[in-house]
C-alpha cells in the first residue's frame, strides 16, 4: 500500500462535537490537555488556510455549545458550524458531509468528543467514501479509557490512521523553516509544548 504524506495543500480539519456538557462525559484523558490539542489544530487551520469544519449535534439539550475558548479562537468557523439534530454519524448529516465535499480536499484530519461515539463512524464513513482519514486521539476523549480504545482499534482495522497532535502538526509543516512550518512550531510551542 502506498503512503502519502498530509500535507496544508490537501488536506482539511474537522472538529465534531467538542460542546461543553459531552466534555464534562469525558475521564479517559485530561480535559484541558484535549481542549489545548483542539485549539492548536483550529489555529494550525486558521493560520495555514486549511479548510476547517466545525460541528455541533443539539446543542439546545444536555451536549451544549462548542467550548468558548474554540468559539474565540475561529469565530467564523463557529459562526458557519454544521448545527446537527441528532445524526450520531456526521458523515451521515447532509449538510455536514456536504460541508466536507465542498472543503475539496482527500485528506481529513478529524478529532472529536466523544472517540468512541461522534468520531468513530463519520471516521470509518469518510474512508469508505474514498477519503483519506487521520484521527488525533489526544484531541478525543471518552467517558472511559475502555471505550477510547476500543473505538481506536476498530477505527484503526478500518484504515484509520491514528495521530497525535504535535505528530500531524509536525507532519503538515514537513520544512520548519518555512513560512508555514514557522507558524506551526509557533502555535506548537504556545498551545501545547510551554504548558505541559
Amino acid at each position: 500500500m502506498s503512503h502519502k504524506w498530509f500535507s496544508i495543500e490537501d488536506s482539511a480539519v474537522l472538529l465534531i462535537d467538542h460542546q461543553v456538557g459531552t466534555m464534562g462525559w469525558v475521564h479517559s484523558a485530561d480535559l484541558d490537555q484535549i481542549k489545548r490539542n483542539t485549539i492548536a489544530l483550529a489555529r494550525a487551520a486558521k493560520e495555514t488556510g486549511m479548510p476547517l469544519v466545525l460541528t455541533s449535534s443539539q446543542e439546545q439539550n444536555a451536549q451544549g455549545l462548542l467550548f468558548e475558548e474554540l468559539q474565540k479562537t475561529v469565530p467564523e468557523e463557529y459562526e458557519n458550524r454544521i448545527q446537527r439534530e441528532g445524526i450520531v454519524d456526521a458523515m451521515q448529516d447532509p449538510n455536514f458531509a456536504e460541508a466536507v465535499k465542498a472543503t475539496g480536499k482527500e485528506n481529513l484530519i478529524i478529532s472529536g468528543i466523544t472517540t468512541d461515539v461522534c468520531v468513530i463512524y463519520p471516521a470509518i464513513t469518510a474512508l469508505s467514501l474514498g477519503y483519506n482519514v487521520q484521527v488525533v486521539v489526544d484531541g478525543c476523549g471518552s467517558p472511559t479509557k475502555t471505550a477510547d480504545e476500543t473505538a481506536l482499534r476498530r477505527m484503526e482495522s478500518h484504515g484509520v490512521t491514528l495521530t497525535s497532535t504535535n505528530q500531524v502538526i509536525a507532519e503538515l509543516a514537513q520544512d520548519w523553516s518555512s513560512e508555514n512550518g514557522q507558524k506551526l512550531v509557533g502555535i506548537l510551542f504556545e498551545e501545547i509544548l510551554s504548558k505541559q
